[in-house]
């Protein structure tokens, strides 16, 4: 069974173009599956039915996992068979008609104007990483692009003369407007910091790290916190948090929905609503505090 798990972690890799966390993602969740199956003597993998699968999921909520987390289990151990099936593996699909638990969708953290300035003042133009940081952290907020987007950029994908970035999705492309702010970091940080902190000439990376290499997820993760950290701010800031915000506060000054999605790049405009839904709580919390029979 491992043999399988491999192949189905390849196909995923060379058919769905799959970035490396998912991968990770999958194929740990596989991995937990077939360990399950060995401890209950099941070794082979056409023999699993239904009730098997089902019996799974009820060890994982026993076991304290989050629904999300059994869902997510679900959606894996799914698209498993589902390959298995496809390659004439298997005859049936056990997970078949099969429904994910359901998954209640807690809203969005996000900052309020005022830390999101306290944030992005934290860090200094007096040394080449605070350069970097302050465009990073301007831009993310300025364009609302995911962290992974963000460290993927090229430096051909940002016009500066132009005020906007280019971001790539397999095949699709979105252009993104810059804002003033935005503009006037990246062109302090290309302009004063960049040229000295690539390692080589032909790096294409937009942002790197200090050892002029592309810089990474995890890499970014330990700039936000630290800068969280020194701006006092007390709330659980993730490299998301300014996506978040960059949406909440459009909608909050008017942007419609259907912009809004097209510039966070939601393929389901049902991704963007959760915004509208934070816009409202706002409302009801301002009607508490400021209406006298509220």
């Amino acid at each position: 069974m491992e043999v399988l798990v491999q192949r189905f972690v390849d196909f995923l890799e060379n058919e769905k173009g799959l970035s490396d966390n998912t991968l990770q993602s999958y194929s740990r969740d596989i991995q937990q599956y077939m360990a399950y199956l060995k401890d209950n003597n099941i070794s082979n993998i056409a023999g699993v039915n239904k009730t098997t699968v089902i019996a799974y999921l009820l060890y994982l909520q026993k076991k304290g996992r989050a629904t999300s987390t059994i869902s997510r289990n679900l959606a894996s151990i799914r698209s498993f068979y589902q390959y298995l099936h496809k390659m004439n593996m298997i005859e049936q699909d056990p997970t078949q008609n099969l429904e994910s638990p359901k998954v209640e969708k807690k809203l969005p953290q996000i900052l309020s104007t005022q830390e999101v300035e306290l944030l992005l003042e934290q860090p200094k133009c007096v040394d080449l990483k605070g350069y970097r940081d302050k465009a990073m952290l301007e831009l993310l907020y300025a364009t609302g692009i995911r962290v992974s987007e963000l460290i993927s950029l090229d430096l051909e994908d940002l016009n500066i003369a132009m005020g906007f970035i280019k971001c790539h999705k397999g095949n699709k492309e979105r252009v993104i407007p810059l804002g003033s702010m935005a503009i006037s970091s990246l062109k302090e940080y290309t302009s004063k910091a960049r040229n000295m902190m690539i390692q080589s000439p032909n790096e294409m990376a937009l942002f790197v790290n200090c050892n002029g290499r592309r810089l990474t997820r995890q890499g970014f993760w330990k700039i936000i916190k630290l800068y969280k950290n020194q701006a006092k701010i007390n709330k659980e800031i993730t490299p998301h948090t300014l996506r978040h915000s960059f949406a909440a506060h459009l909608l909050e000054n008017g942007a419609d929905l259907k912009s809004i999605q097209e510039m966070l790049g939601h393929s389901d405009i049902s991704s963007t609503q959760i915004y509208a839904q934070l816009a409202k709580n706002k409302i009801k919390e301002v009607y508490k505090k400021t209406h006298p029979r509220a």
